[in-house]
Formats: C-alpha cells, sequence, structure tokens
C-alpha cells in the first residue's frame, strides 16, 4: 500500500527526516523491557525505528488508512500492537500488564488536538513512566513557562503541577510532510511519583486554576469571588490584589487548600 496522503482535518503533518527521527529516539532512550505506547504513529516513520528496541510496542491511530498500512507491516514486527482508536478516548492504563508497572509514550501529537490531548494524558499520568512528545513550539512554550510570562497559564500550572517538563529539540518544518507553518518543540514529561505541589482536591484545583485564567487580567479577589473569599486568599498566604499569571504552581496549591 503507498503511504495515504495527510489529511489537513486531522492536522496531520507527518515526519520523514532521519536525523530528528534518531534525536527523538535517542533522548526517550527505550530498554528492551519496556511497554511503550506511540500517539499519532502517522506512516510509520518512528514506529518502525522503536519498534526493534522495545518488546511491546503499542500504536493509537484514529486515521483507518494508516492503520491498515501499520497492519500490513506488523507481520514483520511481532512487538507490535496497532489500536484503530482516538487517543482523546483511549484508556492508557489498560496497557499495563499489573499494578506496578508504567508505559512510556512517545508521539507526534496532532496539533488540532494537542492541548486536550494533553490533559488527557494527565489523567492517565498515574500509570505513565514519562512522555516524550512532540507539540506545536507555541504550545511547548506555554507547558515549560514561568509565573509572569505572557506564555503562562493554565496548560502551565496543571502540567507541571504533575510532571516536571524538559524540552529536548526544536523541529523546523521541513521534517514533516507537508511542512507545517510553524516550529515543533519536543518535550519530556516526567510524572512525579509524589509531587512537590500536593492538593488536597483536585477537582477544585482544576477549578481554581481554569477559573484565574478565564480571567487573566483580573485581581485573584475578583476573579475567584465565585470559588473563594478574599480572606481565604489571604490564608493561603497571597496577596488577593496579584493577577493569575504572577502566581507559582506552589500558590495554586496553597489557594486550593484554603478552598477546600
Amino acid at each position: 500500500m503507498r503511504n495515504p496522503a495527510p489529511r489537513k482535518s486531522l492536522g496531520q503533518h507527518f515526519l520523514h527526516q532521519r536525523t530528528v527521527i534518531d534525536r527523538i529516539i535517542n533522548a526517550f532512550n527505550p530498554k528492551l523491557h519496556e511497554t511503550v505506547v506511540e500517539i499519532g504513529p502517522g506512516t510509520g516513520a518512528l514506529t518502525f525505528r522503536l519498534a526493534p528496541r522495545v518488546s511491546l510496542l503499542h500504536v493509537v491511530e484514529l486515521d483507518q488508512r494508516l492503520v491498515s498500512l501499520l497492519q500490513e507491516q506488523a507481520a514483520r514486527h511481532p512487538q507490535l500492537m496497532v489500536h484503530h482508536a482516538d487517543a482523546l478516548q483511549f484508556d492508557f492504563c489498560a496497557l499495563t500488564t499489573g499494578p506496578d508497572e508504567r508505559i512510556r509514550i512517545i508521539g507526534n501529537l496532532p496539533y488540532n488536538v494537542s492541548t486536550p490531548l494533553i490533559f488527557w494524558l494527565l489523567a492517565h499520568s498515574h500509570c505513565m513512566e514519562d512522555l516524550c512528545v512532540m507539540l506545536q513550539k507555541e504550545v511547548a512554550q506555554r507547558v515549560r513557562a514561568s509565573p509572569g510570562t505572557k506564555e503562562y497559564g493554565r496548560l502551565s500550572v496543571m502540567v507541571q503541577q504533575q510532571c516536571a517538563a524538559h524540552r529536548i529539540m526544536t523541529v523546523a518544518p521541513g521534517a514533516f510532510f507537508p511542512p507545517p507553518k510553524v516550529d515543533s518543540e519536543v518535550l519530556m514529561l516526567r510524572p512525579y511519583r509524589s509531587t512537590p505541589y500536593p492538593v488536597s482536591n483536585h477537582h477544585m484545583f482544576s477549578k481554581i486554576v481554569r477559573t484565574a485564567f478565564q480571567q487573566r487580567r483580573k485581581t485573584l479577589k475578583n476573579a475567584l469571588r465565585e470559588l473563594m473569599s478574599e480572606a481565604q486568599v489571604r490564608a493561603a498566604g497571597i496577596d488577593p490584589g496579584l493577577r493569575p499569571e504572577q502566581l507559582s504552581v506552589a500558590d495554586y496549591a496553597r489557594l486550593t487548600t484554603a478552598a477546600d
């Protein structure tokens, strides 16, 4: 089967540059005994370089044309298991073989769903060792942004509360077919076994962070008035006159404790 043409509706940009693929795999550094899951394998450029280095490689692909292509090749790669599924609904933890096993995630995430997909993966982070993901550079910068910067927001806080984020490399558009209009960035996310920013109520934490950044131009006392009082904000040791982007992840964790 010939490689199918990329579908714009699915945000498909197929990685093809060998040097970039090798750098990603070397940074990921897979071990033979590990269970690895690739999201959005596309035509398999990364898949078939990765497969010989692991004992079990699951790939999750939404496009039936690409699933058929991958299944044709699976006969030559017995460690490859192809899942025709939407990653935004896929139960990644179901792939673990025991309560103590953690899977590893790798993938070139579709740009049109990268942010909701990151949130979905965070919901499964308790069964993940790490995630090596390619993102649009703008999104990657938001993931690892620091307080006080224009990139810092809800995505930054939610990811950093659960994971350590490390930049691997920037990837130019020419590494893909068709080339996207923006640069990409590869990040390594490592979920904490014990987060330095514990929260007693993760639902409340998420609600506070989301509400704050929906009104990021307002002060905390105004942005969060429906969730907590000014006195509760002060009880967390935080000035109610600050704006949401001025708070650290630790600050949001303390706000959650004060509000809960």
